[in-house]
């Protein structure tokens, strides 16, 4: 069996594409044949699944990689709410060094080749002394930084990162430039490239943005504002593309999209209904422009309304907000990839085999006697 370095997966913050990168690597790598190992060695946001607490993150991977999940293998250190007081307080009584290079040993054991995924930027985990940097060296990994999309912002962000793995003497393997404009993808590559080699790191490939792998799903929106989804409770995987506000629903938006939010005051919403449906049948929009409606305030809810409602399975979310107050929570949704969006995952796994260097990857990190 063929054996490649451990490759740690880090990024200079959060939401920069950590997951969306290990969905692709992991993909590719498998269909190229080899026996991949997935792991999250320290975790932040966790679920309670069949008596096992593990990462949220290692339970997509467990879907995409079929493995069955083994907490101290795939998810063996889970930072929850107060456990940072908990570790300044009784240091000594935890050894997670030990438990993350128990977890490498074992994987290392499985697999061909193992990819595990930090958390938040390269400090984290610092409180308990398990930041990504030191992380990375206990697993004996090699690191592949994701970065923002930029120029001067992308190798200011690259330069301070990378130092926290080079005090730790953990290799760079390459870097990944994520969420490039594309207008701007040949630019970025000739200044971003040129700083690389003369820092002699490996430039790994550049991925255009996506505008659909920011798209919040309806019952990520009904969390942001507090709601409770009052109809159609079972279409809240509906994907959202724009918001529109019911006093200003514009005929641009209601012909560019089927993924429209309708954000309206309670009172006014069967007022914007009508208006909605005399502009689709006047312009010969055939299909209902929007997934959801976030109804804010008090109000009365009419016959004909909910009978739009219903026909069009559109997942209504009622919050005590007012309309200024839900579009300011929804503007703020950080969106992560999950196991309710399927089609995430696949545009994810795409970008990563259009637009990266595979095959210098696994030259890279090939182990040769």
């Amino acid at each position: 069996m063929q054996k490649y370095k451990n490759i740690f997966v880090a990024a200079t913050s959060q939401h920069v594409g950590k997951t969306t990168s290990t969905l692709g690597l992991v993909s590719t790598f498998m269909k190229k044949g080899l026996k991949v190992g997935y792991c999250k060695p320290v975790g932040q946001k966790f679920l309670d699944i069949q008596n096992l607490r593990v990462d949220k993150d290692t339970i997509l991977f467990a879907d995409l990689i079929n493995f069955e999940i083994i907490p101290e293998m795939h998810s063996p250190v889970i930072l929850g709410p107060g456990a940072t007081e908990i570790y300044i307080d009784h240091p000594d009584d935890f050894n997670l060094d030990e438990i993350i290079i128990n977890a490498e040993k074992k994987l290392s054991k499985e697999n061909e080749i193992v990819i595990y995924e930090g958390t938040g930027h390269p400090g984290v985990g610092s409180v308990a002394n398990v930041s990504n940097a030191k992380v990375a060296r206990l697993l004996n990994a090699e690191v592949i930084m994701i970065v923002e999309g930029g120029v001067g912002s992308t190798i200011d962000m690259l330069n301070m990162t990378t130092a926290l793995f080079r005090e730790e003497g953990v290799p760079i393997l390459g870097v990944i430039v994520n969420k490039v404009i594309p207008e701007k993808m040949d630019k970025v590559q000739y200044y971003v490239e040129k700083w690389l080699k003369a820092h002699n790191l490996p430039l790994l490939g550049l991925m255009p943005y996506e505008k659909k792998l920011a798209y919040p799903l309806i019952k990520t929106v009904a969390e942001a504002v507090n709601g409770f989804v009052t109809y159609n409770a079972d279409y809240v995987d509906n994907k959202v593309e724009s918001i529109i506000a019911g006093s200003l629903i514009d005929l641009k938006e209601l012909k560019s999209s089927e993924d429209l939010l309708l954000v309206v005051a309670t009172r006014s919403i069967n007022e914007a209904i009508k208006k909605i449906e005399l502009m689709v049948q006047n312009h010969g929009i055939r299909n209902c422009p929007l997934s959801g409606i976030v109804a804010t305030g008090e109000g009365q809810i009419d016959k004909h309304t909910i009978k739009y409602i219903e026909k069009n399975n559109l997942p209504l979310i009622r919050t005590e907000l007012d309309t200024y107050g839900s579009f300011l929570r929804i503007s703020k949704i950080e969106v992560k990839i999950n196991r309710s969006t399927p089609w995430k995952i696949k545009m994810a796994i795409d970008l990563i085999e259009n637009n990266i260097d595979l095959d210098r990857i696994l030259e890279l990190s090939l182990l040769r006697d």
